[in-house]
């Protein structure tokens, strides 16, 4: 058996592991390992990337992605701090990652020593941290162990990220060990004892809903899920920002339970008296604020299927709690007997037709005509394109006017932060289009631009394109937004003075463009899609347009006359 240093063995064990791309801020902590890339470069590419809370948010879109574990590489102490912000988000996600952290060397530790920091406290599941386990690996021969069990870690249950440091003198101690075989996600589903109870439950319903999202959905899941809501004629909602799981064009789709939700909708869950929620956490955001469930008996019926059962019982107790896997799941659903009827078809269709009411938008001031933009939007871009969008306002009228096809058409097509983190949406957009090669439209706001607007010189570097359509109305949105609701009038901290977007595109190498009428638009986007680069186009929008239901002017109002 041939020695190597374990820097390289590293990178075979993610090549077993099907591993193609890892993304990354180079440092002098983890050097035997980017030899060990340099070494398998025609098999697997190291995207170096340009700050690592950017590195981190691409690896965790990618991630959702595939539904295998993002591979993350970040140093010691300031660069593992930074990608906290990713880590973080695929926690609260629930997305697979793998992240790997070069660290000081043994002889050192426990003495302050350069940018030295303890990774257990900082990331660790015992200290209320945001990861799924944190280890060290000390000895090189066990560089295989350790990384399987990552991977299978950041799979199972609940997916979500695992930390692995790596002190550097580790990754060059000769090694003549191999790598172990891929690991594939544990597959399960509960016994047919537990599918009848839960058809009992469907069976005493006159106003079920189902709510499904959350992790680990495949295309063959999604395609289970809608054949057994078309059976059972059932209305289905996707809980927030995972608006692809059920074809929005669907006739038993009935909206997004999430932020800016239609307020139809929200009575809907309120009136329903079962709701099977298949896949989602129940966190804040897609019950709003806790209040359309009410913890922790909700008025409603509640059967919750999640594929980690220490989430089953941890805010909401459930009628019936099921512990599966998405494809599990949804192939236990499929298998349901179809009853000979059901009582409840005129409420499914008049939830979808609640959910094509909210599609009529409000008028609204201002020269750009938002809806109609993302109508262009939806009508020139392919169907396999992924939007990704990070956090703030903005992502409203994607939320609300956008139609995913679902995953059942071929995976997913939405890449947006469930932990609300700013910035994610244009690595995520550049990691989709370097993992995919797919169509790629980011939804961004100008302070949102300016947490990872630097990722353009990674996606100009390695050539990826994405379409960026940034909303620029000069402020802080949703933060505006909250201070006329709680102090009216009084403006602090949430104003922007801005660069040059257009032209902050063009020095990283990319095509820039400024929209500040709705017609200039549709050619400028045309445009876009024609060149081999990718495009920012700024949006000059109105910061009145603050919603897609009002304006700044009238949240104000309402606030003054409360006061």
């Amino acid at each position: 058996m041939t020695t190597q240093i374990g820097g390289h063995l590293l990178v075979e064990c993610l090549l077993a592991q099907g591993v193609t791309h890892a993304f990354g801020v180079p440092g002098e902590s983890y050097l035997a390992a980017l030899d060990g890339f340099h070494q398998y470069r025609d098999r697997i590419r190291f995207v170096t990337c340009r700050q690592e809370g950017g590195a981190a948010f691409m690896a965790e879109a990618t991630g959702k992605l595939t539904g295998r574990p993002g591979v993350l590489f970040v140093t010691r102490g300031p660069g593992a701090t930074n990608a906290s912000i990713g880590i973080h988000t695929a926690f609260q996600d629930s997305t697979p990652l793998v992240v790997f952290v070069g660290d000081v060397a043994s002889d050192q530790r426990d003495r302050e020593a350069f940018q030295e920091l303890d990774y257990r406290v900082f990331f660790g599941p015992s200290t209320g941290g945001m990861a799924k386990r944190v280890e060290r690996i000390d000895d090189a021969r066990r560089i295989p162990e350790y990384v399987a069990r990552a991977f299978a870690t950041a799979m199972n249950g609940r997916p979500g990220p695992v930390v692995l440091a790596l002190p550097e003198d580790m990754l060059t101690q000769p090694v003549d060990v191999r790598p172990l075989p891929r690991v594939e996600p544990v597959q399960y589903q509960n016994t047919p004892q537990r599918a009848l109870e839960l058809r009992e439950q469907l069976l005493k319903a006159k106003q079920p809903l189902v709510l499904a999202g959350g992790p680990g959905w495949t295309p063959a899941a999604a395609q289970a899920l809608q054949r057994f809501a078309e059976r059972w004629h059932l209305p289905v909602a996707n809980a927030f920002r995972f608006q692809d799981t059920f074809d929005n064009h669907h006739p038993l789709y009935a909206g997004d339970v999430g932020i800016g939700i239609n307020p139809a909708l929200a009575e809907r869950v309120r009136a329903a008296d079962l709701l099977l929620a298949v896949g989602p956490r129940l966190g804040e955001m897609t019950t709003g604020g806790y209040t359309l469930l009410t913890p922790p008996r909700p008025a409603q019926a509640l059967v919750h299927i999640h594929p980690d059962p220490t989430e089953l019982g941890r805010v909401y107790q459930a009628d019936l709690g099921l512990a599966a896997t998405m494809p599990g799941a949804a192939a236990m659903l499929d298998e349901l007997p179809t009853p000979a009827d059901v009582r409840w078809r005129a409420w499914a269709d008049a939830a979808h037709a609640d959910y094509l009411a909210n599609l009529q938008p409000q008028p609204l001031p201002g020269a750009i005509d938002m809806p109609a933009l993302v109508a262009t939007l939806q009508r020139l871009l392919p169907a396999d394109a992924v939007v990704t969008n990070g956090a703030g306002n903005f992502a409203s009228w994607v939320h609300r006017f956008w139609r995913y096809h679902g995953i059942a058409k071929g995976g997913r097509t939405q890449l947006a932060p469930t932990s609300g983190a700013m910035g994610y949406g244009v690595p995520a957009g550049i990691a989709a289009a370097i993992a995919t090669g797919r169509p790629v439209f980011t939804i961004a706001g100008d302070g949102d631009f300016l947490m990872n607007g630097q990722e353009l010189a990674t996606a100009a570097q390695h050539g990826a394109k994405s379409i960026i359509v940034l909303l620029n109305n000069g402020s802080y949105g949703t933060i505006r937004m909250h201070q006329e609701r709680e102090f009216p009038a009084h403006v602090s901290g949430s104003d922007l003075r801005n660069p040059d977007f257009a032209a902050l595109a063009r020095a990283y190498g990319w095509a820039g463009e400024r929209v500040a009428r709705t017609g200039q638009f549709e050619p400028a986007l045309r445009a876009a899609l024609a060149r081999a680069e990718g495009t920012l186009i700024e949006v000059m929008l109105d910061a009145e347009v603050i919603t897609t239901r009002g304006t700044l002017s009238s949240i104000r109002q309402k606030a003054l006359e409360q006061s």
